[in-house]
C-alpha cells in the first residue's frame, strides 16, 4: 500500500523543482489553484471536497493525495470526505471504487499522522 502522506511530501517537493524550472507556468497554475479553492459562493472545504472527487474520477494518485490532505486542512470530517467519495463512484462506476479505496487509504494515513487537525 501507499505510504500517501510520503507521496505527498514527494511530489511537492517534486512541484517545487518543476516550479524552478518552469516558474511561469507554476506560479500561473497556483495562482489558479489559489482562486479555485478560495472563499465563494462555496467554502474552500466543498471546492476541496468537490476537487477529491474529481480526482478520484480522473484515477489521479498525487491528486488523490493532494486533495485528502487539502480537505481535511480545509476541515472537513472524515464523513463529509466519505461522502464525496460516494458522488465520485456514482459518476465514476467501478473505476472510481478502486481509486476511492486509494482516497480511503491515504484518509486513514493522514488521520493516523495527525499532522492535520481533523475536526471532531
Amino acid at each position: 500500500m501507499k505510504n500517501y502522506p510520503e507521496h505527498y511530501n514527494q511530489i511537492l517537493a517534486l512541484m517545487q523543482e518543476v516550479g524552478h524550472d518552469l516558474p511561469s507556468t507554476m506560479s500561473a497554475f497556483g495562482r489558479l489553484h489559489r482562486a479555485g479553492v478560495s472563499p465563494g459562493e462555496l467554502s474552500p472545504q466543498t471546492k476541496e471536497l468537490i476537487a477529491l472527487a474529481i480526482a478520484v474520477v480522473l484515477r489521479c494518485d498525487s491528486c488523490v493525495a493532494f486533495h485528502v490532505h487539502d480537505t481535511l486542512k480545509a476541515g472537513a470530517s472524515h464523513g463529509a470526505i466519505m461522502e464525496a467519495l460516494s458522488v465520485a463512484i456514482m459518476m465514476g462506476g467501478g473505476p472510481a471504487v478502486m481509486y476511492a479505496c486509494e482516497a480511503l487509504a491515504a484518509l486513514k494515513q493522514f488521520e493516523e499522522e495527525k499532522k492535520i487537525k481533523i475536526p471532531a
